[in-house]
């Protein structure tokens, strides 16, 4: 159990060579875009450090992340002060059904134990769209290896088993983000 869950440190999160290849200001952007109202609610899934939390909330959007590592809420919640951080895992959400706008996971589904229940539970929690951000699916020097990483075609199925009405698939520099709508 958990053998897939990052085993690093904050540091190692926030390093500059990771937070260039996540494109945080392009991923906040994609995530948000297209909606036929704006987003005003966000729940950042697994936020681990909150590097993509501190790029919602520059947005100005309310803020709530989770992760299941005490310390992570504890970085999450120093970078991110006005954020509402909890312990929480990704498969049993502590909200009301559609309680944010955006329900955001990145890099992920891919440690999850259960990925379609967590994505069950971001559809449950969500209004209008579930953003995912994974790695593509191809060997690289960067990131898990290929075995732990989630194909397109089994995170458009799990998509699809969860319940959702798209799944759009935005292809990054070294990553894919899929935006989920309800």
């Amino acid at each position: 159990m958990h053998e897939k869950r990052f085993a690093g440190d904050v540091a190692r999160l926030r390093s500059p060579e990771r937070v260039e290849r996540l494109e945080v200001a392009r991923v906040v952007d994609l995530c948000l875009d297209g909606a036929d109202a704006p987003f005003h609610t966000v729940l950042d899934v697994g936020t681990g450090s909150g590097l993509f939390a501190e790029g919602f909330a520059a947005r100005g959007l309310d803020l709530a992340g989770v992760d299941a590592k005490p310390e992570m809420i504890a970085a999450a919640q120093s970078y991110v002060p006005a954020g509402q951080f909890r312990e929480a895992s990704a498969e049993a959400l502590p909200y009301p059904d559609e309680a944010f706008d955006l329900v955001f996971m990145g890099l992920l589904l891919h440690e999850s134990d259960e990925p379609l229940q967590a994505l069950r539970e971001a559809r449950r929690v969500t209004r209008v769209r579930v953003g995912v951000l994974e790695w593509r699916y191809e060997d690289g020097d960067f990131g898990p290896p290929l075995a732990h990483r989630v194909s397109p075609d089994a995170l458009v199925e799990l998509a699809r088993q969860a319940g959702f009405s798209r799944c759009e698939t935005l292809p990054l520099t070294h990553l894919v983000l899929y935006r989920l709508t309800r």
